[in-house]
Order: C-alpha cells, then sequence, then structure tokens
C-alpha cells in the first residue's frame, strides 16, 4: 500500500484551490505535428476531472521530448492542449510560457473548473537542473501541487521534485496507482512470483536483476541481455549483442539466484541471422550460436520453456522485449509472452515501452493487471529505490491540511 505519510488528492481541501499539476503529456507526434497516440494524456483525466469536480481550477504542466533547454517549434504543446480539450470536454488555455508575468497573470485569472496548459517545461534548461529559483516561480502559480506524472517521477526536475517544497504537496490517481501496484510486487506479491526482464543490456538493469533475485521465485531473462549470461556460462554466441565488462556482475547474480533457490531460465535456442534487419534470412540455431550469426530472438523452444514456467505463476512483473521486437522477423518471442500472460490468469504488471507495445498491438492491455505509464520509473522503484518525485511529495506531505 501507498505510504502512509503520502497524501493523495482525495485528501485535501480542493474547493477553490488553484492546483498546479504536474502531468506526463509526453506523447508521440508524426511530422506533422499530430499526437499518434494519446495514452498518457487520457491517463491524466480522472485526477484533472476530479480537482475541476471539487471547485479548483488546474495548471497543467508537462515536458515534451527533449529540446535541451531552448525553444522547439516542433515540441510546442498547442497539440496537446487541442487534443486535451476535446478528451475533456472543457475549454484549455494554452500559456505562451510556462514562467514569467503574463502566464502568472493567465493562472491568477483562472476561475474554479477552468484549465491552463503551461508550454514546455524543457524549453528552459533551470527545469532538468532542478533549478530552485525556477521552481519557486512554477510554485507561485498554484496553491496546492500535484504530481500525477510517474514517468518522470525518477527524475529530480524542477516540476517533479522541487516544487513540493514550496507547496502542499499530493498524489494524484495515476501516481497512487503506480507506487500501491509495485508496491505490492516487492511487499506482498501472490506466489508463485515471475520477473521477465528483457531488452539490449545487462547494464540498463543490473539494479532490478539484483533485487528481483530477492523477491521473485522464477526470473526469466531474454533478449540481447541474456547473451552476456549465456557467454559467462561458457555458450558460444557469435555476434549477438554481448557486454564484457558485466560478465562478473552476471555470474554474481546467477550465483545470488541460485543461492536463494530463485530459478532463473535462460533462452535454450534462438532465432539467429546475419544482420538485424527487416528482411533478414534467418534460422534456428540451438544452444550455440555459430560464428558470424547472431541471436536476434528467443527460438521456439525457449518460447516454449518461457511460457510453460508463466503460466505457473500467480503474480508477473514484465519489463522488455525478448528479441529486436522493433523488426517484425523478430518480434515472435515478444508477441508469445504478451499472448501467454494476457491469458495466464496471473496478475501481470507490464512496464517498458516494447513490452507495453507489444501488448496494446495484441489488443491485450485489458487483460492484463497493470499497465505502467512509466518504463524507468517503474524498473527504479522495482529496484527499491526512494524516487525522487515520490520521496519530495512524502517529505512536503507534514501538514497538508
Amino acid at each position: 500500500m501507498t505510504s502512509p505519510s503520502i497524501k493523495t488528492v482525495k485528501e485535501v481541501e480542493l474547493k477553490s484551490a488553484r492546483v498546479i499539476m504536474r502531468v506526463d503529456f509526453n506523447v508521440p507526434l508524426n511530422d506533422a505535428g499530430e499526437i499518434t497516440d494519446d495514452t498518457r494524456i487520457r491517463a491524466a483525466l480522472p485526477t484533472i476531472k476530479y480537482v475541476l469536480e471539487q471547485g479548483a481550477s488546474a495548471v497543467l504542466m508537462s515536458h515534451l521530448g527533449r529540446p535541451k533547454g531552448k525553444v522547439a517549434e516542433a515540441m510546442r504543446l498547442a497539440p496537446v492542449a487541442a487534443r486535451l480539450e476535446k478528451l475533456l470536454g472543457a475549454a484549455v488555455t494554452m500559456a505562451p510560457d510556462c514562467v514569467g508575468p503574463e502566464v502568472e497573470k493567465l493562472a491568477s485569472d483562472l476561475a474554479p473548473g477552468q484549465v491552463l496548459l503551461l508550454e514546455n517545461l524543457r524549453f528552459h534548461k533551470e527545469e532538468t537542473d532542478n533549478d530552485p529559483e525556477f521552481a519557486k516561480k512554477l510554485a507561485a502559480l498554484g496553491t496546492l501541487y500535484v504530481n500525477d506524472a510517474f514517468g518522470t517521477a525518477h527524475r529530480a526536475h524542477a516540476s517533479t521534485e522541487g516544487v513540493a517544497h514550496y507547496l502542499p504537496a499530493v498524489s494524484g490517481f495515476l501516481l497512487q496507482k503506480e507506487v500501491e501496484t509495485l508496491q505490492r510486487l516487492l511487499e506482498n506479491p501472490e506466489r508463485p512470483f515471475a520477473a521477465v526482464l528483457g531488452g539490449a543490456k545487462v547494464s540498463d538493469k543490473i539494479g532490478v536483476l539484483q533485487k528481483l533475485t530477492e523477491v521473485v521465485d522464477t526470473l526469466v531473462i531474454g533478449g540481447g541481455m541474456a547473451y552476456t549470461f549465456l557467454h559467462c556460462q561458457g555458450r558460444k554466441i557469435g555476434i549477438s549483442i554481448f557486454q564484457p565488462e558485466q560478465v562478473e556482475i552476471a555470474r554474481q547474480i546467477l550465483k545470488s539466484a541460485e543461492a536463494r533457490g530463485v530459478k532463473i531460465l535462460l533462452p535454450t535456442d534462438h532465432l539467429i541471422a546475419q544482420e538485424m534487419k527487416i528482411g533478414a534470412v534467418t534460422q534456428i540455431a540451438d544452444a550455440d550460436i555459430p560464428d558470424g550469426w547472431g541471436g536476434f530472438d528467443i527460438g521456439p523452444m525457449t518460447i516454449s520453456l518461457f511460457t510453460k514456467e508463466l503460466l505457473k505463476s500467480k503474480t508477473v512483473f514484465w519489463n522488455g522485449p525478448m528479441g529486436a521486437f522493433e523488426i517484425p522477423e523478430f518480434a515472435n518471442g515478444t508477441k508469445a509472452v504478451a499472448a501467454c500472460l494476457a491469458d495466464s490468469g496471473a496478475y501481470v504488471v507490464v512496464g517498458g515501452g516494447d513490452s507495453v507495445a507489444a501488448v496494446n498491438q495484441m489488443g491485450a492491455a485489458g487483460k492484463m493487471g497493470h499497465i505502467s505509464t512509466g518504463g524507468g520509473a517503474s524498473l527504479e522503484m522495482m529496484e527499491g529505490i526512494d524516487l525522487p518525485g515520490i520521496a519530495a511529495l512524502r517529505q512536503s506531505s507534514v501538514g497538508v491540511s
């Protein structure tokens, strides 16, 4: 459950409040500047609607892309304001910036039930620097701070951590659900509990791998990261992605899992090719991969091994694809895992872009227990890290009325 010291938006008086809310509207845009997936906007609607219904006004702030502290026309939030207006069924005023006299006037003039969307926070380098003066300027736009952007909670930025030092601060519904869900996995999962980790590099997931060996019953490892583990077991991996500097850590993780009685499953066969590209000629290799070939997806025996094991589980955490999922030839393993988990009856938590994409492509999101909105944030939380955005709420929540 959520730490009792973090209050939620339901536990504070909202009538006549001016809520400054951190949301995650970092949505994908096409070359024409049109939103191609509004999932993140939709995810923020319950908290926004609740705040407005309770008689507050809302000042929303978000980043979009990585403009690196400079104004980038292609990363303006105007398309987001337009989409939000449609989804919300209410007018949304688009601010010309996120700080400054004009923005302050727009915020102060808001009546209960009205919405103001600030321009891209990351047009100012002070945002990612977590500059105290910049955080103060943002805080001055509201009387209560609500953080509902779990996807950025692992960043100590002005809007995610700094503002909480200057205003009473609480969590929104989305952030609350993410925290409760992941804490449940760490503290009280229904067993057997399995974790499925994929992706390219061991180095990206060392901390979570080490933590998971302390809490899961089974650890399933696929994707490019599996080849570092296979190498340390003496397998031939051809030209598969491999991190020699991580071999000793991989060996320690395997030993730690064995000492704790955690079952670790690694690929036993591979879909291999000489190049990772669309239209590549592929074949199946058993345990060893020949020179000049690389493993870019798990093979049929591995799919069977992984899925049979996962069907025994009551709880599953999945982060990362089983192969080079973005290329159709190497997407089968990831899709097979997604299909298995969708029909498993287990409580499944999915985090990470490619895993979520696979689930969405198959129309299986509704069969999962929880689709996390934060790949990096969910990994760090599963690692046991106290995320800066959440720690700031805990520290600020003392005395919130």
